[in-house]
């Protein structure tokens, strides 16, 4: 307490000890003369030293304090030894009796520049003795539950002060307990998943959460680095070459059963074929047990077909024969007639003609001009003009007769 107090009058004095000090540089400077005059208003002056001395400080070291975003205020009394803690808003610091540290309640990154290049200031050694880099990033944050107790234990730089150590610690010795191709290729998981357990463990203890570790690149020595990309491409081709084998033996294993297959398929088809037969012909069988009584009743109906048809011929042609002989005497009896009906017909027309002559001759007999005319009208269509001799009286056609004269008219009986 003492102690506090001690400091708190040190400070006081710093702050108005600067405006008495040009009080009494400025006394010195003036006259004796002035010297009673000074002496008199000398309360006066340190009163009006010690205000300015107090805006001073005032405006220099404000007494409210704003809380930054994302981030705790711990005020800690210098007299009694008390926290308080601020999250946000605003809060009364009073210079000399008030000391303030803040806090970051996000998450924070550390990426350890020092150990990212082999070839860098502090390389990571591996078993072998190889120097290589190694790219690392830790989150971590302050413990807001432990404020209060952090505040007085950890220093101002947690970084550089607290988690550098505590990874090139835990670092280092992970790291020298592996090979190089375990820290570059197979081991990476494991390394990282330990690295951030023992590194959480250790951080603890300091009242700092760790959120996570990620191991990024690893830098190798140029050397090795093209020792491991030949190695690295023997691997390839070997690993190439296993799966060119194991792919070879998988397509000669894939034939094998694909002709295993094709011989089942074969088989079990040739075995439905011979089912197939087998059931085919014991169909046809039972069919052949129907089908012969069908055949002989067909043929026994065939050759009733074939009788009764010989039966309807024979019918037939004794019909036809019949119908032959009825036609060719219907036939000799319409001749017999119709020669009958021509010779009425010839004797009538004799008869008709003779009738007819004898009517002409007799006509021609009273008559002898008509063979003139009946000749005239034979001959009109070849000759115009027929002249008969005047005063003949005979037959105009004597000439063409060859002198054949015709008979003289008979006389006529006398009418009564």
């Amino acid at each position: 307490m003492l102690h506090r107090l001690k400091s708190l009058t040190a400070s006081l004095r710093n702050a108005f000890g600067r405006g008495a000090g040009r009080s009494a540089e400025a006394a010195a400077a003036v006259a004796p003369i002035a010297a009673r005059s000074l002496r008199r208003a000398l309360p006066p002056l340190l009163l009006v030293t010690a205000v300015t001395a107090a805006g001073y400080a005032v405006v220099m070291h404000p007494p409210v304090q704003a809380v930054p975003h994302g981030q705790a205020a711990l005020r800690t009394n210098q007299f009694s030894g008390g926290t308080s803690e601020f999250r946000d808003g605003s809060f009364l610091r009073i210079p000399g009796l008030h000391e303030v540290r803040f806090f970051p309640l996000r998450d924070q990154s550390y990426r350890p520049t020092g150990i990212a290049k082999a070839n860098g200031p502090a390389p990571l050694q591996s078993v072998e003795g190889l120097s290589l880099g190694l790219d690392m990033n830790l989150r971590w944050t302050v413990d807001s539950t432990r404020l209060a107790e952090l505040s007085r234990k950890l220093p101002d730089d947690v970084e550089a002060d607290v988690i550098a150590p505590a990874v090139q610690a835990v670092v280092y010795k992970q790291i020298a307990r592996h090979t190089v191709r375990e820290i570059f290729s197979s081991q990476r998981a494991e390394i990282a998943a330990a690295l951030e357990a023992e590194l959480r463990a250790k951080l603890a203890a300091e009242g700092i959460q760790l959120k996570g570790v990620q191991i990024g690149s690893v830098d190798l020595p140029a050397d090795y680095r093209r020792g491991m990309d030949r190695l690295l491409a023997d691997s390839l081709a070997s690993e190439r070459m296993r799966y060119t084998l194991e792919i070879s033996e998988k397509k000669v294993k894939e034939t094998e059963f694909e002709a295993a297959a094709d011989k089942v398929r074969r088989e079990t088809a040739a075995e439905a074929a011979g089912r197939e037969q087998i059931i085919a012909a014991k169909a046809q069988e039972e069919a052949m047990k129907h089908v012969l009584p069908f055949k002989q009743k067909l043929i026994e109906q065939r050759a009733l077909e074939a009788q009764a048809d010989n039966a309807a011929r024979v019918k037939q042609a004794e019909g036809q024969a019949q119908a032959r002989r009825i036609e060719i005497a219907a036939e000799s009896e319409a001749r017999q007639k119709l020669a009958d009906a021509e010779a009425y017909r010839v004797a009538q027309v004799g008869k008709a003609n003779a009738g007819q002559m004898a009517t002409e001759g007799e006509l021609l007999t009273r008559h002898p001009l008509l063979v003139q005319k009946a000749m005239a009208d034979k001959l009109s269509d070849k000759v115009q003009v027929i002249i008969a001799p005047p005063g003949s009286g005979g037959f105009i056609g004597s000439a063409l007769l060859a002198g054949v004269q015709p008979a003289p008219p008979k006389a006529q009986p006398e009418q009564e």
